[in-house]
């Protein structure tokens, strides 16, 4: 990787990542790709940015032409819940988004990441310890969309050679940059509420397991295999990664051991929690572990620390 684009890159990972790909590789080197949103910060102030809109292929050409791009991170997705409301909107930006950035990789010799969800999955998948590869039903626009992409980043390495990776992540969790929108929001804003209030009403019932991991874990995931050995890699996309798995009570426990009157209520939506009931409660990460080393960092303890240390500093500031 010399030249790279990632797309989304004002979203909850790509603001992140996009950071992290500068440290690495050099601040010039990584161009930000917005829609919409400007950019602020770091994330404008320490290397390029440009307009790159993945629904339309002609704004990737260009950007991956006046760069020299040879690695893409596509980022650029609508999440389950609000996906769920537009599922057009959400075909749109999940499968022709990703056919734009393969059929450009195609062209100008790119290789590309593609994130794929724990929404790939559905009800009909075994929940418990889901396999790498089994059954995929998902019941929602955005899991249908993750499904399609996986199939396609795997058509275009076998049919033309583009480098294809890719991993199924779980629910992120990150004191950066909020979520937008997707089921397992809550494992992030309990933190702020806890922090805050000291009070939390959760939107997914007592009992319901998902997996999760911690944002520098997610980072790496994505960067080590983008480096990884291709010779090494049996699968190449849609590698199943996880570092914990809770339900909610779990998690307010955890919390309660730093701030111990904590309390949290539920008021159950009703849609996220058909998604997340239609999801795995924990994945089986063996194959990553095995053809690239995944080795997650952070579990719920040492996140829960970090995670209270980080937002009660920016409380105390009246940064949130």
């Amino acid at each position: 990787m010399e030249k790279i684009l990632v797309t989304g890159s004002v979203g909850q990972i790509g603001s992140e990542l996009t950071l992290e790909l500068r440290k690495r590789y050099g601040n010039k080197n990584v161009v930000a790709g917005i829609r919409k949103t400007q950019p602020t910060g770091e994330l404008k102030e320490s290397g390029p940015y440009e307009v790159v809109d993945a629904t339309k292929i002609d704004k990737i050409t260009d950007v991956v032409k006046k760069y020299n791009i040879d690695t893409i991170y596509h980022l650029a997705a609508m999440l389950s819940a609000v996906a769920e409301k537009n599922p057009q909107a959400g075909w749109n930006v999940g499968v022709n988004a990703l056919y734009n950035i393969l059929e450009v990789a195609r062209e100008f010799n790119c290789a590309v990441f593609f994130p794929s969800s724990i929404g790939a999955f559905g009800p009909t998948t075994p929940l418990d310890n889901t396999p790498q590869d089994t059954i995929q039903r998902p019941t929602t626009m955005y899991g249908v969309t993750k499904v399609a992409g996986e199939l396609l980043c795997d058509y275009y390495f076998k049919r033309f050679g583009v480098d294809t990776k890719g991993v199924r992540y779980p629910g992120i969790i990150s004191n950066v940059t909020l979520p937008g929108g997707g089921t397992t929001d809550y494992a992030v804003e309990i933190y702020y509420e806890a922090v805050k209030h000291k009070k939390f009403t959760c939107p997914l019932a007592r009992g319901t397991f998902l997996d999760m991991m911690y944002m520098p874990d997610t980072i790496d995931a994505a960067i080590d295999l983008m480096e990884a050995d291709p010779s090494k890699l049996k699968h190449r996309n849609a590698f199943n990664v996880t570092a914990m798995s809770f339900d909610p009570e779990i998690l307010a426990d955890e919390i309660k051991k730093h701030i111990p009157d904590f309390v949290m209520e539920y008021d159950v939506d009703t849609m996220k929690q058909a998604i997340a009931e239609s999801w795995p409660n924990s994945m089986d990460d063996s194959a990553a572990r095995e053809e690239w080393g995944w080795d997650p960092k952070y579990d719920l303890a040492a996140m829960t620390e970090d995670m209270l240390k980080v937002i009660g500093e920016k409380h105390a500031k009246g940064l949130i």
